[in-house]
């Protein structure tokens, strides 16, 4: 026999919320649970009316639920979602497949669950930004078990189960980063970068490791794209190229944008050898991890390749750049994101602009 209720719920800004719960009990055991959240109490009573409604008219919910190990598995042996799948999510889902979690029927997680997964992962030295991928990337498979593999899941849980799992420490946002790297670390990155692009055993391929430094910093690029530009994008009158498939949270197939090259970036991609229809045709993990051996073989700390793209953009607000034109060159729509996470201003350079 299926029946709902409707429980009342204050947000931290004093905004009220109304969830319906739907039930489904057989010899006085629940054997069906979905819930929603609504920001009106007659929608939460009109939802639970109509969901019990359809599950008495089909006779109760359909039991097609799996393990969430299984789940896992049609989800990445599913071409048509694994091949658009993130690499760090690819890696928290493969690490989900061998967790405890994993033995959960698809329909009977609950936040009890969420929680003991999420302790497991801290005992293991897990922070807890780290263990939020877990949460999201898992809900993000959940949510897609009904429509696109006809398997039941429970994914309503987490509306329950999030709230509950920051208010415990065990999942939160990562710490902003603020690492520049300093003239002088970057001056001995080039030494040591130079080093390296001029050893070339067994007859590997020559990185211009320093070029695509510079042109990374100059760019506000990411590395991704910096192997991904292309001689055909490239305007010489001016001065601007296209980078294609930008990273974007809504849409990144597609999102092509055309960006200027400013001070040398434009010189030094074409001083790059014309021998694929890329200007730097290299892989580029190839890149990140020879400037990860460099910069661990000086012993400079806590520096990644990515902290050069918000060097670049700190650089063009220190010139005096607007933050509209500084998007311009990162890419940037949301003007909040690249002026809290890609900008940290060296109150040094600002005295000396003044």
């Amino acid at each position: 026999m299926a029946s709902f209720t409707v429980e009342k719920r204050q947000l931290k800004s004093g905004e009220l919320r109304y969830k319906a719960t739907v039930f489904v009990k057989k010899n006085s055991r629940i054997i069906h649970r979905e819930s929603k959240t609504f920001r009106k109490k007659d929608l939460a009573r009109t939802f639970g009316r109509n969901r019990v409604l359809e599950l008495e008219s089909q006779g109760g919910p359909v039991n097609n639920s799996v393990s969430l190990g299984v789940l896992l598995d049609r989800y990445m042996n599913d071409a048509d979602l694994w091949d658009k799948t993130g690499r760090t999510k690819r890696y928290v889902i493969q690490m989900l497949r061998d967790c405890d979690i994993a033995n959960i029927d698809s329909n009977q997680l609950k936040t009890s669950d969420l929680i003991e997964h999420c302790r497991n992962r801290r005992s293991a030295g897990a922070k807890p930004a780290t263990v939020y991928h877990d949460i999201a990337y898992l809900r993000s498979v959940m949510k897609k078990a009904t429509p696109v593999f006809n398997i039941n899941s429970n994914y309503s849980i987490f509306e329950e189960a999030v709230p509950v799992l920051i208010d415990m420490g065990l999942v939160g946002k990562s710490q902003k980063r603020t690492r520049r790297p300093t003239e002088t670390e970057l001056d001995k990155l080039r030494e040591g970068l130079k080093a390296r692009q001029d050893f070339r055993p067994n007859g590997k391929t020559r990185i211009p490791f320093i070029d695509i430094l510079d042109f990374s910093i100059l760019t506000c690029m990411r590395i991704g794209e910096v192997c991904n530009v292309r001689w055909e994008d490239l305007d010489h009158d001016n001065r601007t190229i296209v980078v294609r498939d930008r990273k974007d949270p809504r849409k990144k197939a597609g999102n092509h944008m055309l960006v200027p090259l400013l001070g040398e970036s434009f010189d030094i991609a074409l001083n790059q050898p014309k021998k694929s229809e890329f200007i730097f045709p290299y892989n580029p993990r190839s890149v990140s991890a020879g400037f990860q051996r460099v910069r661990n073989e000086l012993g400079i700390n806590d520096l990644r390749y990515h902290d050069l793209r918000r060097e670049g953009a700190s650089r063009l607000f220190e010139k005096g750049f607007s933050i509209e034109e500084v998007a311009q060159v990162t890419g940037h729509r949301n003007i909040n994101i690249l002026w809290q996470v890609y900008t940290q201003l060296f109150p040094h350079r600002l005295a000396e602009k003044y």
